[in-house]
């Protein structure tokens, strides 16, 4: 991938980090660390990959994307806004109770949201659904799930992969934000599910394990994905909970906590600090 289609997707995560944060603040509620942590994973699937129309968020052929870790909806509604799907001003409403735009997608009022998720475990559920959908009806349109680490803990997941290498859906793609920390704390130290790559293999995936935020690398997988025949892929994403703000980084403690005033203006700093260096 040549630099100046990196620093493109380089800004275009920060859009989506920025667009998360304000989301969360306003609410004073919500999910940072998660969201950040994807935020370099949903810039390439949005602006690079994805076969998608923002005036047409139902068309038929369309990619999906199945966020199955969705208390991460703060990063999801910042990219649909950032391309178009939804008003950047509506990210304020995040949370509000007569809003569009609740704590965990909603695909029946939520535009370019693709599943309602929320329970985990049950995304990459729907997801391998969606993919045999495909299958039966020869579309080819491809399904890109993310999950989280410690929602590989859930043994629906692991149902879920069964049910994906026995169906042969080469047209899924499950991506695994690895960041290490879940709400309770370390994931090594809560219920341990690693070696995932080991484990996705012994499930018969096509498996890779890349950093989740070096854009070339995502390339790399999303493409040995699409060439994988016969079989679904894992991408594992070694990834840094709070990416982007310092206090907010490899932190626990925003799993699920809202920055005040004061928090929030220094995280912003920061973000728009790094685009200075691109």
């Amino acid at each position: 991938m040549d630099q100046a289609k990196i620093r493109e997707l380089r800004q275009k995560s920060a859009e989506i980090k920025l667009g998360a944060l304000e989301a969360v603040y306003s609410a004073s509620s919500g999910h940072p660390g998660g969201s950040l942590s994807i935020s370099d994973l949903l810039a390439y699937l949005y602006f690079e990959e994805m076969r998608i129309d923002p005036k047409n968020p139902r068309w038929e052929d369309r990619d999906r994307l199945v966020l199955s870790k969705g208390h991460t909806a703060p990063a999801l509604y910042a990219a649909l806004a950032a391309r178009g799907f939804l008003p950047r001003e509506d990210l304020k409403t995040f949370r509000q109770a007569d809003s569009y735009l609740q704590g965990h997608p909603d695909m029946k009022h939520t535009p370019g949201v693709d599943m309602t998720t929320g329970s985990l475990g049950l995304g990459i559920s729907a997801a391998c659904g969606i993919a045999l959908a495909g299958k039966l009806k020869k579309k080819d349109y491809r399904v890109y799930a993310i999950l989280g680490d410690g929602e590989c803990e859930e043994g629906q997941v692991w149902e879920a992969a069964m049910f994906a290498a026995h169906k042969k859906l080469d047209n899924l793609c499950a991506f695994v934000d690895f960041n290490g920390l879940q709400i309770d704390g370390p994931v090594a130290e809560v219920n341990d599910p690693t070696p995932l790559d080991k484990k996705f293999e012994a499930f018969r995936w096509n498996v890779l394990v890349i950093d989740g935020h070096d854009f070339s690398q995502i390339e790399t997988a999303v493409n040995a994905a699409k060439a994988c025949s016969g079989k679904p892929t894992a991408v594992i994403c070694r990834s840094v909970k709070g990416k982007g703000v310092s206090f907010m980084e490899n932190n626990v403690k925003w799993h699920g906590s809202a920055p005040n005033g004061e928090q929030y203006g220094q995280a912003v700093e920061e973000i728009r600090a790094s685009l200075q260096s691109l």
